[in-house]
């Protein structure tokens, strides 16, 4: 088939090399000029993952119609604060029935929408959009390295045409009905990450980590479920599996960044330095006003913010934590 992947990020990036090396010709959406000739002429991306050497089959361009000509589906890879101009842009010329999987992991400010409501409200036909999302650091998936992910789509046969279009010996894609549920495990777990990041920042060790990870699973579960998704979608490649590779991985700039900000650097800073986007910096802000709506308790996600947008001192966070009144585990 003839693929259009929207973004040439990391993970757009990748995304396009798994579904060239499944035989598929793709057109990569780049922002930038340079970077659409860099991977035409010299088949890697300048920006990201550039030691990956791409596939022949992957051609690039600075524009998004050139792009969609011929396509067959569509793979959108933006950070979620572009989610709603990248729909805006896909809209005159994404025929109504294309298929297409959204990838961003954020919710939006101001209206509190997932990534796929956001296209369901632009493009319309809510049976051809799915989700994407999983355990799936991009510095992995480009060199082939086994991993899976889960597709989430109102329509099960939206949901089996990209498990079979992206799926590969290495690439193990499930499938799920559960669309909020798979949104907000995706937007969730940068937030934790960079709770993790903090804590390892200031000292703490494993075992912080985990009761960290454990109980923002718990926060997570709680608005999945107010929110009409299906709590054990959180035990899945979206919640569980992607809340570790998030928190303890190497490549996880969300981390990362907790980390940073542990030693005092800024949000902006460390975006400019790192060429990054850190989406649990907008998530934890975000999820707020989900919190607020369906009148459910998330105080991770609540420290978190005070950190990233309030100024408030990483060590007294971690002292107001743990001062929180016990209760039992599940409630």
């Amino acid at each position: 088939m003839n693929v259009a992947v929207i973004g040439a990020g990391s993970w757009g990036t990748a995304l396009a090399q798994v579904a060239a090396a499944n035989g598929h010709d793709v057109r990569l959406w780049a922002r930038r000029p340079e970077v659409a000739e860099a991977v035409n002429s010299a088949h890697r991306n300048p920006d990201y993952l550039k030691d990956a050497d791409l596939s022949p089959r992957i051609w690039a361009t600075p524009s998004v119609e050139e792009a969609l000509v011929g396509a067959d589906a569509v793979i959108s890879v933006t950070p979620s604060k572009y989610v709603r101009a990248t729909a805006e842009q896909l809209a005159p010329v994404a025929p109504a029935s294309m298929p297409i999987v959204v990838c961003s992991k954020g919710v939006e400010v101001g209206t509190g929408l997932v990534p796929t409501q956001v296209f369901e409200e632009l493009l319309g036909n809510p049976q051809r959009i799915a989700a994407l999302s999983g355990p799936n650091h991009a510095e992995e998936i480009v060199h082939g390295v086994a991993a899976g992910t889960v597709v989430a789509s109102e329509s099960a046969e939206t949901a089996e045409f990209f498990q079979k279009l992206l799926a590969s010996e290495t690439f193990r894609v499930y499938t799920s009905d559960d669309v909020i549920g798979v949104e907000l495990c995706a937007a969730f777990k940068n937030v934790i990450a960079i709770a993790v990041g903090v804590a390892y920042g200031l000292g703490y060790g494993d075992n912080t980590a985990a009761m960290l990870m454990t109980r923002g699973q718990a926060e997570m579960s709680r608005l999945v479920a107010a929110a009409g998704g299906n709590p054990m979608t959180c035990m899945g490649l979206a919640g569980t599996g992607d809340l570790i590779a998030t928190c303890m991985s190497r490549h996880s700039r969300n981390r990362m960044f907790g980390e940073a900000l542990a030693a005092g650097e800024t949000l902006e800073a460390y975006e400019t330095r790192r060429h990054m986007v850190v989406e649990g910096a907008q998530a934890c802000r975000t999820l707020d006003a989900l919190s607020k709506k369906y009148q459910v308790e998330l105080p991770i996600t609540d420290v978190v913010r005070s950190m990233v947008w309030e100024g408030a001192a990483p060590r007294e966070v971690a002292d107001s934590l743990a001062a929180r009144s016990l209760k039992p585990e599940f409630y």
